[in-house]
């Protein structure tokens, strides 16, 4: 199949409560190196009480927000869990980012109380004492280039036997001892680190693209791109920050 008939759709949920973190920038990113190659691109939002057709969607951001607005994206997201189960585990492309990351596990609990999780992962949050703040760098098995961002989270996330995003290099991680951030199953990244995420991290981004493609297609050849740029600044804050 020529990759210019080639075509993916992202689902962008809850952008009207879940964009604390320029989680647009993450969006606009993987349009664009879609569009650089000939693969066709279509983002779909879908806001509070909108219903939502995971058979037509190939990408979900599921993005961050304050306790107060995961809790009211949660009492939705419920509504439609087993769908959102079903695309998960059938393979479907997640990146959810610090609060969405929080929602995919059993349970975020808070000093105001519990929200209940999605269950889409085996895993759970609870809030600490402090934030976890700072620049961060990881090792991750999905990419060459070091894994670079920012974090602010209060919740401590436990992932249990699930494969981390990363191996922490500098910053706090998942919860600020264990080592590891974020999570990976199946073609879901949850991660703290924010932004965004995939404009420093191209290789990421292609990571996610080149999966809803295998998922769809059955194949996936991206051609390369010029990323000299984004090399440059992921490089420049690995030094700054990782002693060798």
């Amino acid at each position: 199949m020529e990759e210019t008939k080639k075509k993916i759709t992202i689902g962008h949920l809850y952008p009207d409560l879940l964009n604390l973190y320029g989680d647009r920038g993450n969006i606009a990113c993987m349009m664009q190196r879609c569009l650089w190659r000939g693969i066709g691109a279509e983002t779909i939002e879908f806001n509070t009480g909108d219903a939502i057709d995971f058979s037509k969607l190939d990408i979900v951001l599921l993005g961050g927000g304050s306790d107060r607005e995961q809790a009211i994206v949660c009492k939705n997201l419920l509504e439609i869990q087993k769908d959102f189960k079903d695309y998960v585990e059938d393979h479907g492309v997640v990146i959810a980012v610090c609060g969405g990351y929080q929602l995919l596990g059993k349970y975020y609990k808070t000093d105001e109380g519990m929200i209940e999780g999605l269950h889409l992962v085996d895993m759970y949050t609870e809030q600490g004492e402090g934030r976890l703040i700072d620049n961060i760098v990881l090792k991750s098995s999905l990419t060459d280039m070091p894994v670079v961002g920012f974090e602010n989270h209060g919740g401590r996330t436990y992932i249990g036997d699930n494969e981390p995003f990363g191996e922490v290099l500098y910053g706090h991680g998942n919860d600020g001892t264990s080592g590891y951030e974020g999570v990976v199953y199946k073609n879901v990244i949850g991660t703290y680190l924010h932004g965004p995420l995939l404009p420093k991290n191209p290789e990421v981004c292609d990571w996610l693209i080149r999966r809803a493609l295998e998922r769809k297609y059955g194949e996936a050849e991206l051609a390369p791109l010029d990323d000299s740029q984004e090399k440059e600044a992921n490089q420049y804050i690995y030094r700054r920050f990782v002693k060798e």
